[in-house]
């Protein structure tokens, strides 16, 4: 079966039946987790954003009281899905500024994990991958916000 083009799903979308649409919202809730979190959040946490952050950093708190320093494999397996969890969550915002905050607290709390970056090549170049997306994403945001968040950056 071939997939209909975004812009024929955007056409059907204006001239389909508001109860219709609904299901259809709950039939593609069903399939896949990733897209009822998306929803979640188009629905529950789109209008505040700070909110939406604050639960995102609490979230990673929460992760980062997993990482065990003792054995260096876990310890990058467990960075890693704790920056794809980051990941998803920038991905449902789409804003650059909620990008800046979670990878800026992500890479704070690298930092703070106990984790010798220096010691670790893969960890450190994770680390530094994370800064220059950072610096790639500022140059989009306002220029009070770049200069708010580029001195967080300094620090890091």
């Amino acid at each position: 079966m071939k997939s209909a083009s975004l812009k024929e799903i955007k056409t059907e979308l204006k001239i389909i039946h508001p109860v219709r649409l609904q299901e259809i919202c709950l039939l593609v809730a069903r399939y896949r987790k990733e897209n009822k979190e998306l929803l979640s959040y188009l629905l529950f946490e789109s209008e505040d954003e700070q909110a939406y952050i604050r639960d995102v950093k609490l979230e990673l708190d929460q992760l980062f009281k997993e990482v065990k320093n003792s054995n260096s494999y876990i310890a990058r397996k467990t960075v890693r899905k704790i920056l794809a969890f980051a990941n998803k969550q920038i991905k449902y915002s789409r804003q650059k500024q909620t990008e800046v905050e979670i990878l800026i607290y992500f890479c704070k709390k690298l930092r703070k994990s106990g984790i010798l970056l220096p010691a670790n090549s893969v960890l450190g170049n994770l680390y530094r991958r994370q800064v220059l997306r950072i610096k790639k994403s500022l140059f989009t945001l306002h220029e009070d916000l770049q200069f708010d968040y580029s001195e967080e950056l300094r620090i890091l």
